[in-house]
């Protein structure tokens, strides 16, 4: 039985802790939570009775802290800790066993854990506010500046195509002028590769900025798949690369653009040629799961580096060297794949390699 001198005592404690967790939760950096959960921790296990003795935990599905540990066995006070009313962690407070029992815990200590795994609660369910409040002003920001962007690519490819055409169509009139010459039509022969390369740019900015005109009709993907595949076999011999196509069926019929669709298959298998080592094979599975068309194409190259995954998507991003890559290529086929109310999305290969799976509903 506490003499009325030690009944204030432990009161005193049980403020003291509540102030200072409160201050810790008042001043958290919601980037640093760990830190102040550590605090809380420690205000815990001095705020107890027999606090040289007590042992504090806890625990969520992001953060696990514990105070040092007086002994193996415990018997615990508990509490839950509950965000956006569910349970998300608990906080447990102990005493060695069997030192000591259920008993020798004061009934005004499970009330203070449980105001402090209400105030505990509260502050995650702040922190996960925050977190959504930042991912959407990111998208809204990221729509805005895709939105001008659009405006600008379209503008700057209709401004290309007349100049390139004319490159195109003057150069072609002076291979057949100057036929005797193999050096100068040598030399023409590049600046129409260059020529038909820079059209292709073109042609990728208007497909990002909406401006080529969408046609969609009924069409078996299958047959799409293995014409654009045979498309690139040229290519993949040059580079000694292989590849496979397996379907489900013979027949799998989606409402979509056909050149669009003919664009995202291009795109990423183009891709996965560029980073694929000679020898390896690259897979192209398409099947239907329930109410969707899954298309996944996977490579044996390096795969993509963690810290680039977040940007593959976004406009003028490229892993390539300098001069080899626009950029567009995977934001068309994002933005193809979005228009068509699909996903698209990013995994490693096993056991080296990319993954990309597109999801497109039936229709």
């Amino acid at each position: 039985m506490l003499t009325a001198e030690q009944k204030l005592k432990e009161r005193i404690k049980e403020l003291t802790c509540l102030y200072e967790v409160t201050s810790l939760i008042v001043n958290c950096d919601y980037d640093d939570m760990e830190t102040a959960l550590l605090g809380i921790v420690q205000c815990l296990e001095r705020a107890w009775q027999f606090d040289e003795e007590t042992y504090v935990l806890l625990s969520t599905p992001d953060f696990f802290i514990k105070t040092e540990e007086k002994g193996e066995d415990y018997v615990f006070l508990e509490s839950v800790i509950t965000v956006f009313n569910k349970p998300k962690g608990e906080i447990k407070v102990g005493y060695p066993s069997p030192k000591y029992q259920l008993k020798d815990f004061l009934e005004e200590e499970q009330q203070l854990l449980d105001n402090v795994c209400l105030k505990v609660g509260n502050l995650l369910e702040r922190k996960e506010i925050k977190e959504k409040e930042a991912h959407i002003r990111r998208q809204v920001e990221q729509s805005d500046r895709l939105r001008i962007l659009g405006e600008i690519t379209a503008g700057i490819a209709h401004e290309l195509n007349t100049p390139l055409a004319n490159i195109l169509g003057f150069t072609e009139l002076l291979q057949e002028h100057i036929s005797n010459d193999p050096q100068a039509l040598k030399d023409l022969d590049k600046i129409i590769t260059n020529t038909i390369f820079s059209r292709e740019v073109v042609k990728k900015l208007m497909f990002f900025a909406c401006e080529m005109p969408e046609t969609r009709e009924v069409i078996n993907v299958v047959e799409v798949m293995e014409e654009a595949i045979n498309m690139l076999r040229t290519t993949l011999r040059q580079n000694e690369v292989s590849c496979e196509f397996e379907h489900s069926e013979d027949t799998i019929e989606l409402r979509i653009d056909k050149i669009q669709l003919t664009q995202v298959v291009f795109n990423l298998i183009v891709n996965a040629i560029y980073f694929a080592p000679p020898k390896s094979t690259i897979s192209v599975n398409l099947g239907i799961e329930k109410e969707n068309i899954i298309l996944k194409i996977a490579d044996q190259g390096p795969g993509i580096p963690e810290e680039s995954i977040a940007h593959i998507f976004d406009p003028f991003f490229t892993t390539k060297p300098v001069g080899e890559g626009s950029g567009l290529g995977l934001s068309v086929v994002h933005g193809i794949v979005q228009s068509h109310q699909g996903s698209i999305a990013v995994t490693p290969n096993t056991p080296t390699g990319t993954i990309f799976t597109l999801k497109f509903p039936k229709k």
